[in-house]
C-alpha cells in the first residue's frame, strides 16, 4: 500500500502573519491557492469567530481536501483564483496567493508534473477541463513548442527541443508519457546546470502554459486591487523568476502617484497600494524543505479608498 502524499506549506507562518495583518478584525480573507490548507488552517485558529475565509482551487484533489475542514467561517470554490474578481468591490480583508505546485501534485506519477517519475504527460491542474500536454505536443507545430519553452521556460535550447518532439511525432508518434519526454530533452539540451535535470525548463514551461498560470496570475492581482478593502493585505508567495518579476512589477507599479501628462497641473491620482517588503525562507526552513529555496514572498497593502 502506497503512502500517503504530503505537503509542507512553505513560508507557513510569515506568510499569515503577512496574509492577516497585525490585529485581525471581523471581515472576509481570500486564499486563492488553497494547496492542502496549511495556510487556510493556521489563519483559522487565529481569526476571530465572526470572521469569514474563502478558498479557491482547480485541482479536484485539493477541494476534496478542503473538505476536510470542519469549520462554518470555511468554505471552497472550485475555480481558479482569477475568479475572485466576482466577489463584491471592497469586500475583502486579505488575499493569499501561494503559486507554484503542490507536492502531492508533484510527487503523484498519475499527475505527469514530474519528470522524476513516469506517468501520463498530463500537467493538467483541473484534470475535469481543458487539453492535456500530452494532447497539446501531438498537434502543436515547432515554432509555437519552441516559443512556448522558450518564453515559459527560459530554455536556451527551446528550438532543438521543438524540433526534437516533432521529430519523434512524425517518427514513433505522440509523446504520451514524462518518461519520454524527460528523455527526448535530454537529448536535444547539451549543457545544463550544475545540479539541474535537463528537462527542468522544459518540464515547467509546458505546465505554467497548459494552465495558462502567467495570464491567471495577471488577472488575479488586478482583480485583488477591486476586492481588497483599504488597509487590506495582499500577499503572494512566488517560486519561479517569471511570476515573482510579475508580483514585483504589479506591486511597483501600484505603488506610486499617477500623473496625468495632459493634465500638468492637475492632483495626481492616488497610489493603490503601499509594498510592504520581501520575505525569504529561513536556512532551517530550507533545509528541513529544500522545495522552499525558490520562494519569495511580496507583501502589499491597499490603499486607495473605494469608490
Amino acid at each position: 500500500m502506497n503512502a500517503p502524499l504530503t505537503h509542507t506549506t512553505v513560508l507557513l507562518d510569515e506568510a499569515v502573519d503577512a496574509w492577516l495583518g497585525d490585529a485581525p478584525a471581523v471581515g472576509c480573507f481570500v486564499d486563492a491557492t488553497f494547496g492542502r490548507g496549511g495556510h487556510s488552517r493556521l489563519a483559522l485558529s487565529r481569526l476571530p469567530a465572526g470572521a469569514q475565509l474563502i478558498a479557491y482551487d482547480k485541482d479536484a484533489e485539493a477541494i476534496a481536501a478542503a473538505a476536510q475542514v470542519a469549520d462554518p467561517r470555511f468554505s471552497i470554490r472550485h475555480q481558479g483564483f482569477a475568479a475572485l474578481g466576482e466577489l463584491p468591490p471592497g469586500s475583502v480583508a486579505g488575499v493569499l496567493m501561494d503559486l507554484g505546485v503542490s507536492s502531492p501534485q508533484i510527487d503523484d506519477p498519475a499527475r505527469g508534473f514530474s519528470f522524476r517519475f513516469d506517468g501520463p504527460l498530463d500537467m493538467r491542474m483541473d484534470t475535469s477541463r481543458g487539453q492535456s500536454v500530452a494532447d497539446w505536443l501531438a498537434s502543436a507545430e515547432t515554432q509555437q513548442i519552441a516559443e512556448v519553452i522558450r518564453d515559459y521556460g527560459e530554455e536556451r535550447f527551446a528550438v532543438q527541443v521543438a524540433k526534437a518532439i516533432v521529430a519523434r511525432r512524425q517518427e514513433r508518434g505522440a509523446i504520451s508519457t514524462t518518461a519520454e519526454l524527460a528523455e527526448l530533452v535530454a537529448g536535444a539540451v547539451k549543457t545544463r546546470e550544475p545540479g539541474q535535470n535537463p528537462a527542468t525548463r522544459t518540464f515547467q514551461a509546458l505546465r505554467i502554459f497548459i494552465n495558462a498560470e502567467l495570464e491567471e496570475l495577471q488577472q488575479a492581482l488586478s482583480a485583488s486591487l477591486s476586492v481588497l478593502q483599504p488597509g487590506g493585505r495582499l500577499a503572494v508567495i512566488s517560486f519561479h523568476s517569471l511570476e515573482d518579476r510579475i508580483v514585483k512589477q504589479f506591486i511597483t507599479e501600484h505603488s506610486k502617484e499617477v500623473y496625468d501628462r495632459r493634465a500638468p497641473f492637475a492632483a495626481p491620482k492616488p497610489m493603490k497600494l503601499r509594498a510592504l517588503g520581501r520575505i525569504k525562507p529561513s536556512a532551517q526552513e530550507v533545509a528541513a524543505n529544500p522545495r522552499a529555496r525558490s520562494a519569495i514572498l511580496r507583501v502589499a497593502e491597499r490603499t486607495e479608498v473605494q469608490a
